[in-house]
């Protein structure tokens, strides 16, 4: 099984010495396919064995697993697990050098779950894979899926399509995901992933999870998630990305919370919690308290914009800006680290609303690390199929898709404007003096750590700046390997390659470490200060009543006071309505 990476700018893989999270899709299939071999599902005469890579952080050679194979004598099945768009042409390069060998390639994921669902003609890309004899696995694989695929591959018959999307597996009593203890090594931190739920009932047009995992959603249970924590916590994992795509609307979440307080209180088995939520996660009664309690340190809010009329484009319309700041203080007053997603390219946008709500949200919203991404029309989704239908332009470079390059046009801005615009609002979020800003504000707090605040800010603004690419891909020490660049990519000789391989190496090094020690200057700086708990600013004073007649959040925002208008003629209907009845004089 291996989970490929994608190219960078310079036509290599992107590879590390250590990545940072492992993938969650691998090891769903590793636990499934754990389960498969437990079962003996190809007969008792037959031994399954299971080799994991993730080539984010192993250089995947083709030729190597070949020679392997034929030197043992060994039969084998190469997976192509979890592959998303931008992986798409890194994936189609690996497995025409498997195929070439003979070996079967079964390739699966969100590109060809996505565009199956999604699409009415098999696009270019997903055709060649069919016609050098890949098999395509669309949906999940539970309940038995991916016993077919083995028992085929087994008998040599894979079929060339297999597609699930439309009978999608309850997960209860699902093998669990996990991996193995040397994939698992390969982490910079005792890391792991797994989910807890698939399928989101929301409708955003720029999302893919809900035409791939359904708008139905379904969950595992408590034991289930037991379970997963006493395995890793026997390998000494602690910390953990639950990739549920919005913990917050799994109906199970209290007993989630619940079994992992149980297990911290009185067990001494501690998560160390990332989670994802909505906007509207502050409403369900407990669920921040039982997070906070339960290990949650750090959660990703899907903000996306603040502007309303950007999310009724989008079809956000769950995301309502007048409950941004009591949802973002709840967390804020848990000492919960705030990541939140934003996105850059609504129809509306220019590049000055752009800078401008990028200062409004610094100033007025407890936002620790703002992870800024192009509106891009991910395969998949109903922006990409809209844009096909229409005949628009889309960069036919798949491995573009991955948030951080502009893959179409937009309706007012030049490509450059826009392009400049993302590289403003990186420069803008993680500009020393906002470091420090976001660093006071956690300083402030009774045990508050603003250390830990501006450590992932550098995290996410040393690979923007070094190495020009998303924290989420990132890793420590870039691997590069002369014979891997990418088709279409002149192959470098040995005397240029490895001394400019070095000397990039250790240019970006002295880089990291000014980075690091700029970092540490700040967070001094603050720890120091004897007037750190006097500090104050609008973010983080408390919601008030008539903030929505002073914050420029409600009044320089694009169809931001006829929200506020809205929110304000239906609050009056609703206290006329509970009001206390006067009887007729």
């Amino acid at each position: 099984m291996i989970k490929p990476s994608h190219y960078d700018d310079d036509g290599y893989p992107i590879v590390w010495w250590r990545t940072l999270i492992p993938s969650n899709s691998l090891a769903a299939v590793n636990g499934i396919a754990r389960d498969c071999a437990a079962r003996q599902v190809l007969g008792p005469e037959v031994r399954i064995n299971l080799v994991t890579l993730d080539e984010t952080n192993t250089h995947i050679v083709p030729a190597r697993i070949i020679r392997d194979l034929r030197r043992r004598g060994a039969r084998a099945l190469i997976g192509l697990i979890g592959v998303q768009s931008n992986q798409f042409d890194r994936t189609l390069d690996l497995a025409r050098e498997f195929r070439a060998a003979g070996l079967p390639v079964a390739i699966g994921g969100f590109h060809v779950s996505g565009c199956l669902a999604m699409l009415k003609a098999i696009p270019a890309e997903i055709q060649a894979a069919l016609d050098i004899g890949c098999s395509l696995f669309a949906g999940e694989c539970e309940e038995g899926r991916l016993d077919e695929v083995l028992r085929d591959a087994w008998r040599g018959a894979l079929k060339p399509i297999y597609n699930y999307l439309k009978d999608l597996p309850d997960l209860e009593g699902a093998p669990l995901p996990v991996l193995p203890r040397d994939a698992l090594r390969r982490n910079s931190q005792s890391w792991s992933s797994f989910d807890l739920g698939r399928g989101c009932p929301f409708q955003c047009s720029f999302c893919t999870i809900i035409n791939v995992q359904g708008r139905k959603s379904r969950f595992r249970t408590a034991d289930d998630l037991e379970a997963i924590m006493r395995e890793n916590h026997a390998q000494g994992i602690k910390a953990f990305f639950i990739t549920d795509d919005n913990l917050a609307r799994n109906r199970r979440w209290e007993e989630f919370f619940d079994r992992l307080i149980r297990l911290r209180e009185e067990e001494g088995i501690k998560a160390n919690l990332t989670i994802q939520v909505d906007t509207l996660c502050h409403k369900i009664p407990n669920f921040i308290d039982k997070a906070a309690r339960a290990g949650a340190m750090r959660v990703f809010i899907g903000l996306e914009n603040i502007n309303p009329d950007n999310l009724v484009a989008a079809k956000k319309n769950q995301n309502k800006i007048t409950d941004y700041r009591h949802m973002l203080q709840a967390w804020r007053d848990r000492g919960v680290f705030l990541f939140a997603g934003y996105i850059l390219g609504f129809p509306g946008d220019t590049r000055e609303s752009i800078l401008r709500d990028i200062d409004i949200i610094k100033r007025e919203l407890p936002i620790d690390v703002l992870q800024i991404a192009f509106l891009t029309p991910l395969p998949g989704s109903e922006d990409h199929r809209t844009l096909l239908e229409r005949g628009a332009w889309m960069d036919p470079d798949l491995n573009k898709y991955n948030l951080h390059h502009r893959v179409s046009h937009h309706p007012t801005m030049s490509d450059a404007e826009w392009e400049a615009a993302y590289a403003d609002c990186w420069r803008l979020w993680f500009a020393d003096e906002h470091m420090e800003t976001v660093a006071r504000r956690h300083a402030v707090r009774p045990g508050g750590r603003p250390k830990k605040a501006v450590q992932y800010m550098n995290e996410f603004k040393m690979l923007w700046e070094v190495e020009g690419l998303h924290a989420m891909e990132g890793g420590v020490l870039r691997r590069k390997r002369r014979k891997s660049r990418r088709p279409g990519f002149r192959r470098e000789s040995p005397v240029t390659f490895y001394p400019r391989y070095a000397l990039g190496t250790a240019a970006k090094a002295w880089r990291y470490w000014r980075m690091y020690a700029k970092a540490a200057r700040i967070v001094r700086r603050v720890e120091s200060d004897p007037a750190r708990y006097a500090y104050s600013d609008i973010a983080i004073q408390p919601v008030s009543p008539d903030e929505l007649e002073t914050l420029d959040l409600f009044h320089q925002t694009a169809g931001g006071e006829a929200f506020v208008a809205r929110k304000q003629r239906q609050d009056a209907i609703m206290e006329a309505v509970h009001a206390p009845h006067q009887p007729a004089a």
